[in-house]
């Protein structure tokens, strides 16, 4: 009879079983045994990849509540170190969205310590950057707290700490959203102003009581001129060179001008120089069904001059997976919705492309041999990233292009039960790498197969990226105890990077291991981490 003790090893253990004396696994979603993440790296998690659309193995509303209970449990353990992660992942413009971070906010807004409401409320202008934010925050705050001192002086300190201009721009640019307007949270908070006739007629206005404004002689640059202005772009009669000259002039938003003039290639040679790049990529398709943007067209090198600046993409804090997304639709050459359609040109794809690299925070090659190994396994194709319409799937071999382009000595590998031919190249475009990934069978995942493949064919590697979802499960040993074979066997202390393209709480990377790290999928500091770590710093 064989030896059942022969059956025990801490070496080599299949995934469906715990490693015998790691207490600090747990199963996961698809019955594999993996690490657990600390509860404020589950955070980070939450904050830049949300919880929208859900995963292959948890629906939206359960993957939500999980979540929201780890804000909770961070906010009772380090109340300041988690209203200070929240602010500096939004501030930095890690996160594709900015919701799990508002939300968040409003969970610390509403927390039971006054000090730590105190401390999230003053935070408020920081993270609601816009007026939108500020709905956004309102209709989250609700859910948990009513209007009480503290929230009534933070919302008004979000108007009254902004200049009449500035409050002017916000309350025509984002006049309403999401059942909220100005009005509403200005009577809520009763903000009073300083002394100051500008802002007390922009505040005003924003309230209906525009009769007051009546007689009123605005001063060039004030706020109320600038209000005045965006009424006035309304007025069907105008001309076309005329409302040309006050978007110039004031630079105006396309928001507040009606939709028809929104057809007109001349409105946005206009606008386009000072428009958002966030909306200005939303809108590309658009551009090119009215004619503004054709080949060799002056619209044309405006627009790809605008997406091609990395001043204006560090200072619009726009993150690669909103480029990507644009990529992905103005490539396609129709919306999601509605009966608009277009012809992609050459010159704004190849600087769509441009621009997702350039979004995300500079990286120094560590010219480290890397071995990226993408998880194309079944839960992969399931789902979204932060609401995109990519799977992690497609998401992961767009992450990984970053690394290909970026590291000298790069190679790729895909996997989910076994190897998988996937042929990214530095001359891969996104298109092609989304492609490559979007059509492949299901099948189950070993995460451990990076590290094992390397090993039978002896191939040298600093550094193990393995970008997945962590749902592994199917493997007759751990991804921890591979690579720890693999240190073994090729002499070489690697180390191994997981890149976490889910907002769970798994990780295949060992805490006790100082050779691994978890990451957070498309957060726009990633692709540096991962460098510094594999450098040693």
């Amino acid at each position: 009879m064989p030896d059942p003790l022969l059956q025990i090893s801490t070496r080599r253990t299949p995934q469906s079983e715990p490693i015998p004396g790691r207490s600090d696994q747990a199963k996961n979603n698809a019955g594999g045994y993996v690490f657990t993440l600390e509860p404020l790296d589950q955070l980070k998690r939450f904050l830049i990849l949300g919880t929208e659309g859900g995963t292959y193995y948890t629906r939206e509303h359960e993957l939500t509540k999980r979540n929201a209970a780890v804000v909770m449990a961070c906010l009772d353990n380090w109340p300041r170190l988690t209203i200070d992660t929240i602010v500096r992942i939004s501030v930095e413009g890690r996160a594709p969205k900015p919701n799990p971070a508002i939300f968040a906010l409003a969970v610390a807004a509403s927390h039971r310590d006054e000090q730590a409401r105190r401390w999230a409320l003053d935070e408020l202008a920081t993270v609601c950057r816009t007026g939108t934010h500020l709905f956004t925050f309102l209709t989250y705050v609700e859910q948990f707290r009513g209007w009480g001192r503290g929230l009534r002086t933070a919302v008004a300190n979000w108007y009254l700490d902004k200049s009449p201009q500035q409050v002017a721009y916000q309350t025509t640019k984002y006049a309403s959203r999401g059942g909220w307007s100005h009005r509403d949270a200005l009577r809520l908070s009763k903000p009073r102003p300083p002394r100051g006739l500008d802002m007390d007629m922009v505040l005003a206005r924003a309230v209906g009581k525009a009769d007051r404004c009546l007689g009123i002689v605005s001063e060039p640059g004030s706020g109320l001129e600038y209000v005045r202005m965006c009424e006035a772009v309304k007025e069907p009669k105008r001309a076309t060179s005329v409302i040309v000259k006050m978007i110039t002039d004031h630079k105006l938003p396309w928001e507040v001008l009606p939709s028809e003039r929104l057809r007109e290639p001349a409105i946005w040679e206009a606008l386009v120089p000072h428009t958002g790049l966030t909306a200005l990529v939303r809108n590309l398709g658009r551009l090119t069904d009215i004619g503004f943007i054709k080949p060799m067209s002056s619209g044309e090198r405006a627009v790809v001059e605008r997406l091609g600046s990395a001043d204006d993409i560090k200072r619009s804090r726009i993150h690669p997976l909103q480029v990507l997304t644009a990529l992905a639709t103005y490539r396609q050459g129709h919306g999601d919705k509605g009966s608009l359609s277009w012809t992609p040109t050459a010159a704004v794809l190849g600087a769509l492309e441009g621009m997702f690299y350039e979004s995300f925070v500079n990286v120094v090659p560590t010219n480290k041999r890397t071995l990226i190994g993408l998880d194309v396994s079944g839960s992969m194709g399931m789902g979204n990233v932060a609401g995109s319409p990519l799977s992690p799937r497609e998401a992961a071999a767009a992450f990984a292009m970053v690394m290909l382009r970026t590291e000298p000595q790069v190679a790729t590998m895909a996997f989910s039960n076994d190897f998988v031919h996937l042929p990214l190249g530095r001359a891969t475009s996104l298109g092609e790498a989304i492609r490559m990934t979007s059509g492949l069978p299901f099948q189950g995942t070993d995460c451990s197969l990076p590290m094992s493949w390397a090993q039978t064919n002896n191939i040298e590697v600093d550094t193990f990226v393995v970008i997945t979802d962590n749902e592994t499960w199917h493997g007759k040993v751990h991804p921890s105890q591979a690579l720890a074979a693999y240190r073994r066997q090729m002499a070489i202390d690697a180390k191994l990077v997981v890149v976490g393209m889910t907002a769970t709480n798994f990780t295949i990377a060992d805490p006790k291991d100082a050779g691994m790290l978890d990451v957070v999928g498309f957060d726009t500091a990633a692709p540096a981490l991962i460098a510094d770590f594999s450098r040693g710093f």
